[in-house]
């Protein structure tokens, strides 16, 4: 789909999500879930449905911001809890964490599918998203959850533009994967340290920085900051402001990656053949 423009993708998934009965949207309020929820309620109308999940892996300032969007656009939304932390091989936080959180999710998503009638699940997967390590598309696809997005041929760059044109604020949000996508492979998930990695980057959020990750190190808390603003950060003054910040959430010492943000950061120490060919749970 490489010769066909972002417009025409567009009223390929509008016509692919009008094929479908009824549907239930995994939706984040990250900008790919918000453009899916945003364009299945123009094709489906009443016969979408929105569902956030909320955890403590959910930042609080990003569900507050995922429930504006939903109401300032009436789509319809469902608020669901999930249990991740509760299953140990999510808690162990291995390589394949994604996979436990992405089965919990569907899990929950496929009972208010047969709960309510619908007739399908969808997420928010994009063209460009194959590209990663995500074990989580491998639960996607154990669930049977459809993939519009990808299926049209829409790339992150097409879903931003389009809905940068049908006025969605939402359009240039900087990526936001859950909290424990911040924790270091190996080191435990637990609520306390979810807390931390949310509180260390809400301070700096508070400090003006924008696009940029806190990865939990145990006593270190590792900061990735975009490529854009890393000029305006390097000052004695920000630092010493940064350091403060991230110290008041708990972590000892505090670190600036001179690689800058990065999405998936984490996963450059996992082996070449896992990130090829992860293995299975």
């Amino acid at each position: 789909m490489a010769d066909i423009n972002a417009e025409e993708k567009q009223a390929r998934l509008i016509e692919q999500l009008q094929s479908l009965e009824s549907l239930l949207v995994a939706y984040s309020g990250g900008v790919d879930s918000a453009f899916l929820a945003w364009a299945a309620h123009r094709a489906l109308g009443d016969r979408m449905l929105a569902v956030l999940a909320d955890s403590a892996s959910l930042a609080r300032s990003h569900y507050r911001d995922a429930l504006a969007f939903a109401e300032e656009n009436g789509i319809p939304l469902l608020i669901v809890e999930t249990q991740e932390l509760e299953h140990e091989a999510y808690a162990a936080n291995g390589p394949d964490r994604c996979f436990h959180c992405k089965d919990e999710l569907f899990s929950a998503l496929e009972a208010e599918r047969r709960k309510r009638a619908f007739a399908a699940v969808a997420y928010g997967l994009n063209l460009d998203d194959g590209k990663d390590f995500r074990p989580g598309q491998r639960a996607a696809k154990e669930h049977h959850v459809v993939a519009p997005l990808a299926e049209s041929g829409l790339t992150k760059g097409d879903i931003r533009e389009l809905a940068q044109a049908a006025g969605l604020r939402v359009w240039d949000k900087p990526a936001s994967a859950c909290l424990s996508s911040r924790i270091e492979y190996g080191r435990r998930v637990t609520p306390e340290a979810l807390r931390q990695v949310e509180d260390a980057e809400e301070a700096l959020r508070g400090l003006g920085l924008r696009r940029f990750r806190v990865r939990h190190h145990g006593s270190v808390a590792r900061i990735e900051i975009a490529a854009e603003e890393m000029a305006a950060a390097l000052t004695p003054e920000l630092f010493s402001r940064m350091a403060a910040a991230v110290r008041g959430a708990g972590f000892p010492y505090v670190a600036v990656d001179c690689d800058g943000y990065r999405s998936g950061s984490m996963n450059e120490l996992l082996p070449m053949e896992m990130l090829v060919s992860p293995p299975a749970c």
